[in-house]
C-alpha cells in the first residue's frame, strides 16, 4: 500500500530530525543545539529583538536571554540598540558566528556523509530534488516560512502545492540547502 502524503511528509520529519540529531552527537560537541538553531535563525532573519529571536527558536524570553549572553561572551553575536525604540536591542549574528555556523554545517556533512556512501547517482538525483523542494518550501527572500492558505476543507491531497516563484529546474544547490539543528 502507498504511503499517504500525510505519512511522507511525517516520515520525512521524523526522519531528518533524528539525521542530524545522530550526526551531533556522533560529533561530540557539547554546543547546545539552541545556539546552532539561533544562529541559523539570525543568519536569514536578522537583526532580531530578544523576543522574536525567542518566539523564531521556540524558547522563552528568559531561556533566550541567557543564551544570546553566552553567545554575545562567545564573541558569536552582537547586541546593537534598536533605531525604532531604544529601550530595545537587535541581536544579529557576527562574522565569527557565521564562520562557527558553516563549521558546524561542514561538521554534520561530513559526519553523515558516510550513511549515504553506497547510493548511487539515480538516488543521488532523488535526494538532491528532494532536498531543492523542501528548500523552496521552507524559504522565502525573507527569511522566514509562507504561511500556508487556508484549505477551506479541501483533504490535503486537492489542494495545491505552494508556489515558491521559482521555475521547476531552478532551485539551491546541495551545497546551499541548509538546516537547523533543531532535532
Amino acid at each position: 500500500m502507498k504511503p499517504s502524503r500525510d505519512q511522507t511528509i511525517e516520515t520525512l520529519l521524523v526522519s531528518v530530525n533524528r539525521l542530524i540529531r545522530t550526526a551531533a552527537q556522533a560529533t561530540g560537541s557539547t554546543t547546545s543545539a539552541a545556539v546552532w538553531r539561533t544562529l541559523g535563525i539570525l543568519e536569514t532573519d536578522q537583526p532580531l529583538r530578544l523576543g522574536e529571536l525567542a518566539a523564531a527558536s521556540r524558547v522563552a524570553q528568559p531561556t533566550m536571554t541567557r543564551l544570546v549572553a553566552g553567545m554575545l561572551a562567545d564573541g558569536l553575536v552582537s547586541r546593537t540598540v534598536d533605531p525604532d525604540d531604544s529601550r530595545g536591542q537587535l541581536i544579529e549574528i557576527t562574522a565569527a558566528g557565521h564562520d562557527r555556523l558553516v563549521e558546524w554545517r561542514t561538521t554534520l556533512t561530513h559526519t553523515v556523509g558516510p550513511m549515504f556512501a553506497d547510493l548511487d547517482d539515480d538516488d543521488w538525483d532523488v535526494l538532491h530534488h528532494a532536498a531543492t523542494l523542501i528548500a523552496q518550501r521552507t524559504t522565502t527572500s525573507g527569511g522566514r516560512p509562507p504561511v500556508p492558505a487556508p484549505t477551506s476543507g479541501l483533504a490535503p491531497s486537492s489542494v495545491p502545492a505552494p508556489s515558491s516563484g521559482l521555475a521547476p529546474s531552478a532551485g539551491p544547490t546541495p551545497s546551499s540547502v541548509r538546516t537547523e539543528t533543531s532535532a
